[in-house]
C-alpha cells in the first residue's frame, strides 16, 4: 500500500509545472507619493521637494514601509522604541502607546476597575477629557474643590469618599503639579486607586520625582498642543503589570498585545473584550524623539519662569498662583489672582497693550470645558443610548448613588478660574528678554497695585 503512494507521489510530481518566475512586478503600497505629502506638511520649499523627488526616484524602496507596530521588520519599531524611551524617562516597568490622552485615560480606568456602580474623584478644574473618560468606562464622576494652586484640594477629597469610589483622579493642570504626597496618603488610607492625569504637565515634577510615577497609573497627552508630541498621542505607564496587562487589553482589541495572542486565558480575568487604541508608527517616529527632547524643553520653561519671577516685585492686590513644586512645575504659563475681575481685566489689557500677552475669563465668559460646570455633557447627565450605564445604571441606583452637579458645587474654582490672569512664556527666551518681560510687568502691575514687599512671594 505504501508503494503505491510513492508512485503516485511520483507520478503527480512528475507531471505538475514549477513557477520559474514572476515578471509582474508592483510598485510599494506605501513609496515615494506618501513620502513626499509628509514632506510637504514639513513646508519645504519646491526647490527642496524636488531635490527630495529625485533622490526617491534614485531609491529602490522594495516593499515599502509597514507603517504598524507589530510586523514592522525592524528589530525595533518606532512604537516600541517611543515605549522604551517613556520607561527609561519615567522610570516605569510599563509603558504604552496610544492613540491619544483620552485613550489613555479610559484605558487607564477600566484597567484601575472602574465600571457601573463606582465613583472616581475628579478636580473642579482640568480638561473635561478626565471626567469623561470615568463615564466612558461606565463610571460616575465626582468633582472635587481646588485650592490656590488650582490643583484639587487635599482637604476636600475625604469628605467626598463613598463606598462607591474606586479611584481618585488628581490631574496637573497647565504646567503645574498637585500636592501628591497628600493625595497618595489619603489614596493609601481608603484603600484606593490613582489614576494621575498628566496631560498638560508632562516633565512636571513633585520632590524631584515625575509626575505620572507617583500614582497607580499615569497617563500623558502626546500632542501638537501639548509640552511633548507632533500630532495626536499618548501614553500610559504603570509599575503594575496586572493593571499593565488590562490597560493593554482595553487598548488592544481584547488581547492583541499578548506572546501568544488568541492563546485562552492565561488567569482569570485577564481577556476580556476591548477595542483599538493603538499609537501608528508614523505618530510614534516622531513622538520619540519629541520625548527624548522633553527634559530639555521642561529645563528652557523653568530656567525663563525662574529668571522672570525672580525680578517681579510683590504687590497687595494680587496674589501669584501657590505652586505644589516651585521647581518641579514646567512653568509654561505665568498666573496671579487680582482682588476682583475688574482690576484683572485692566491689568490684562494693560499687559497686551505693552506687548505681553495674557488673558482672564472674567465675568459671564462663554462656556469652557476646563471647568467642572460647563462640562454638559457630564452635568446635564446625557445618554449614549438607551441602555446607557453610567449616571443612569441600576448598579449605581442600587448602591445608593444619586448625584446632581450645579454651579456653586465648588465655590473656589467657581471664583479663581473667573478671576485668574494667565500670562504666556515662550521657552526661547533669552536672558535679556525675561529682563525685559519683568521689567514691563512691574511697569504694569505698579500702575494698578501697591508694591508691598510683605505681599505673597511668586514661588
Amino acid at each position: 500500500m505504501a508503494g503505491h503512494r510513492d508512485a503516485e507521489q511520483k507520478a503527480l510530481q512528475s507531471s505538475m509545472k514549477s513557477v520559474t518566475g514572476f515578471k509582474g512586478k508592483g510598485r510599494p503600497k506605501i513609496g515615494a507619493e506618501e513620502f513626499m505629502s509628509i514632506a510637504e506638511r514639513f513646508g519645504l520649499s519646491k526647490p527642496a521637494l524636488e531635490k527630495i523627488q529625485s533622490i526617491l526616484a534614485e531609491e529602490d524602496l522594495g516593499a515599502g514601509p509597514f507603517l504598524a507596530n507589530y510586523y514592522s521588520g525592524l528589530p525595533e519599531s518606532r512604537v516600541q522604541a517611543f515605549q522604551r524611551v517613556a520607561r527609561e524617562t519615567f522610570g516605569s516597568r510599563y509603558a504604552i502607546g496610544l492613540s491619544s490622552g483620552t485613550a489613555a485615560l479610559h484605558a487607564a480606568f477600566v484597567a484601575v476597575g472602574v465600571g457601573p456602580g463606582t465613583e472616581v474623584i475628579c478636580p473642579a478644574i482640568g480638561f473635561f477629557a478626565t471626567a469623561a473618560a470615568v463615564v466612558m468606562a461606565k463610571g460616575v464622576p465626582v468633582f472635587c474643590d481646588v485650592d490656590e494652586s488650582l490643583h484639587i484640594d487635599p482637604a476636600k477629597i475625604e469628605a467626598l469618599i463613598t463606598p462607591r469610589t474606586v479611584a481618585l483622579a488628581p490631574t496637573h493642570v497647565m504646567g503645574s503639579v498637585c500636592n501628591m504626597p497628600a493625595i497618595m496618603a489619603i489614596a493609601r488610607k481608603h484603600n484606593l486607586k490613582v489614576v494621575e492625569d498628566c496631560a498638560q504637565s508632562c516633565g512636571g515634577k513633585v520632590s524631584g520625582r515625575y509626575v505620572g510615577t507617583f500614582g497607580h497609573v499615569g497617563i500623558f497627552s502626546i500632542s501638537a498642543y501639548k509640552i511633548v508630541g507632533g500630532g495626536e498621542g499618548g501614553l500610559l505607564i504603570t509599575d503594575d503589570e496586572r493593571l499593565w496587562d488590562r490597560a493593554n487589553c482595553l487598548s488592544e482589541g481584547g488581547g492583541l498585545w499578548r506572546p501568544e495572542r488568541f492563546a485562552p486565558p492565561r488567569y482569570e480575568g485577564e481577556l476580556f473584550c476591548g477595542t483599538n487604541y493603538r499609537m501608528s508608527e508614523l505618530e510614534a517616529a516622531v513622538d520619540v524623539v519629541q520625548l527624548s527632547k522633553m527634559p530639555e524643553t521642561v529645563g528652557r520653561f523653568r530656567n525663563v519662569k525662574r529668571q522672570i519671577t525672580g525680578r517681579l516685585k510683590t504687590y497687595r492686590e494680587i496674589r501669584p498662583q501657590t505652586l505644589n513644586d516651585p521647581e518641579g512645575e514646567v512653568g509654561y504659563t505665568l498666573r496671579f489672582f487680582p482682588e476682583t475681575i475688574e482690576l484683572g481685566q485692566q491689568i490684562s489689557k494693560a499687559l497686551n497693550d505693552a506687548g505681553i500677552g495674557a488673558g482672564i475669563r472674567g465675568r459671564n465668559g462663554r462656556p469652557d470645558w476646563h471647568i467642572y460646570h460647563d462640562m454638559y455633557p457630564i452635568t446635564l447627565k446625557t445618554r449614549s443610548g438607551a441602555d446607557d450605564c453610567s449616571f443612569h445604571c441600576p448598579h449605581y441606583a442600587a448602591k445608593g448613588g444619586k448625584i446632581e452637579y450645579r454651579l456653586g458645587d465648588c465655590p473656589v474654582a467657581d471664583d479663581l478660574f473667573d478671576r485668574v490672569v494667565n500670562v504666556g512664556l515662550n521657552q526661547w527666551y533669552t536672558e535679556e528678554d525675561c529682563v525685559q518681560f519683568a521689567d514691563v510687568m512691574n511697569s504694569v502691575l505698579s500702575h494698578f497695585c501697591t508694591e508691598d514687599p510683605s505681599a505673597k512671594p511668586w514661588r
